[in-house]
């Protein structure tokens, strides 16, 4: 039962004694081992990969910290311009939880594309190695830091729950894994919540979508049914936003980076609606479905940036045509649910629709 859960269930059975109090919330927890509990699901869940001896080098894993003590890199009102000397230092500061949550990624979908027993091995290794050295799980100096944290935790809880159901990993690793996995999530949590009555503060724009990804993913991989809602309720708290022109206020502030952080808020809540999904949860219906009306706005912006220009004054900073896998890969699952040929044109020259920080390949990649 999670610390989360814990305070919850003791708040709601607090004018009772102690004990019974205990016993209450033993029966009411949706994850107590007295009340049957359907174990959370992934949609990678229902694929069936053969292992291969499909040979794969993994690499050694990247010096592990508790925390990380950086500074952001925008550097105007908007979070618009970013200075290159403080991006270069936030790249170079970051490099081992990026490699981390990329090598993981990779390897999981080594495993999904090809099969390879040692891609698969290659995951539980470096995560069991990251759970062990406690990884990136300590309270983050700055905020950047609790990006960083997050974005770590999304990619690897993602690259986990590719794999768990390979057969390779050891109890073991499963626990330790586990482990570190509800720890970070704490974390996460924590930093939210202690900012979300600020509704112009970070626990409400495309950071808060984020966190819910790698909560609600995290909660999947442990089980734990309070973390994987509280990555729901993100989800629902990004939604909300949306205005009837499908545009999302503080992401619409931004400037230059206005589409782009658009398109960067809709991933994480895509990723979730679908995670949503394979536990029978259609996100995609949720306030009047209003997540359609974000992706009709970033389709049209993707068509013509000066919509977001218009709105914000300033040129906005992207390429027409040349999508990476973060601008686009949310789409891949979109397209199989309600079909776009606009963004099937994308998705097919696209060079790649992965991107690390939601696990490599999004659901239905290679399906």
């Amino acid at each position: 039962m999670s610390r989360r859960f814990n305070f919850q269930c003791h708040f709601r059975f607090r004018t009772h004694p102690l004990p019974i109090a205990l016993a209450l919330c033993a029966l009411a927890s949706p994850l107590s081992p007295r009340i049957a509990q359907a174990q959370l699901r992934s949609p990678w869940d229902a694929q069936s990969i053969t292992l291969t001896d499909t040979p794969y080098d993994c690499p050694p894993p990247p010096p592990f910290e508790k925390t990380l003590n950086i500074e952001g890199y925008y550097i105007d009102a908007h979070h618009s311009v970013i200075d290159p000397v403080k991006k270069a230092a936030e790249e170079k500061a970051t490099a081992a939880p990026t490699h981390l949550g990329q090598w993981s990624t990779e390897a999981a979908d080594a495993y999904l594309t090809k099969g390879s027993r040692a891609a698969t091995t290659c995951v539980y290794s470096l995560l069991d190695a990251a759970a062990k050295a406690h990884a990136w799980s300590g309270e983050m100096p700055t905020s950047q830091g609790h990006y960083e944290q997050k974005w770590l935790l999304a990619g690897t809880a993602v690259s986990y729950l590719k794999v768990r159901n390979s057969g390779v990993g050891t109890s073991d690793q499963q626990k330790e894994i586990q482990k570190w996995f509800s720890a970070v999530a704490n974390r996460v949590t924590d930093y939210v919540d202690s900012k979300k009555s600020n509704r112009e503060s970070d626990a409400w724009n495309n950071h808060r979508y984020w966190s819910g990804l790698a909560v609600s993913a995290a909660g999947i991989a442990i089980n734990d049914r309070s973390d994987f809602l509280w990555g729901v309720d993100s989800y629902k708290a990004g939604v909300d936003q949306i205005r009837p022109d499908g545009v999302l206020p503080l992401e619409l502030n931004r400037a230059g980076r206005a589409l782009h952080y658009h398109l960067y808020a809709l991933a994480p809540l895509i990723i979730i609606a679908e995670l949503a999904q394979a536990n029978g949860m259609d996100l995609y219906t949720y306030n009047h479905a209003a997540i359609h009306r974000l992706v009709n706005l970033c389709v049209a912006g993707l068509q013509n940036p000066d919509i977001f220009a218009r709105a914000t004054g300033a040129p906005q900073d992207i390429t027409v045509g040349q999508y990476s896998g973060s601008d686009i890969g949310w789409a891949v699952p979109y397209v199989k649910r309600f079909p776009n040929p606009q963004l099937s044109v994308w998705i097919a020259q696209a060079g790649t629709v992965r991107f690390w920080q939601w696990g490599g390949l999004p659901p239905a990649a290679n399906s």
